[in-house]
């Protein structure tokens, strides 16, 4: 994170484009009950940035600038498929928003333990500084 405070960090825009197809498909999925299972954090970002309050999507195109972190209210993504990623970055702050900040400390400390090849950087990282996430 570029700070300490959450509202202080400022995201990088991405240009967005939701077809027509994506959006019968998600919306079908979720007027039938169906989960939405997004791969990837900026197709998080793209998706819950074009859902309504129901969590229907509408075609489009332009840039996003949401920024998700807890206790964010997830709109159309029900599960996401992602990386592991670095501590203190606000991808992993999205990551928790939806999984919940313990789970995601459980799962990084079990894969410091297990000698998982992620980033070697967060290896070193919960070794030296395990106080500050």
């Amino acid at each position: 994170l570029i700070s300490c405070t959450v509202f202080a960090n400022i995201i990088i825009p991405h240009f967005i484009i939701i077809n027509i197809d994506i959006e019968e498909k998600i919306n079908k999925a979720k007027i039938e009950g169906r989960r939405v299972i997004a791969v990837g954090t900026t197709s998080v970002r793209t998706l819950e940035s074009v859902a309504d309050d129901n969590g229907l999507v509408k075609a489009c195109q332009g840039d996003t600038q949401i920024f998700i972190y807890p206790p964010y209210k997830f709109k159309v993504c029900d599960a996401m498929l992602t990386n592991f990623h670095l501590p203190q970055s606000t991808l992993l702050m999205m990551v928790s928003a939806l999984a919940g900040r313990e789970r995601m400390l459980c799962a990084y400390a079990m894969a410091v333990r297990s000698n998982y090849m992620f980033f070697f950087i967060l290896a070193n990282w919960f070794q030296n500084f395990p106080s500050q996430f």
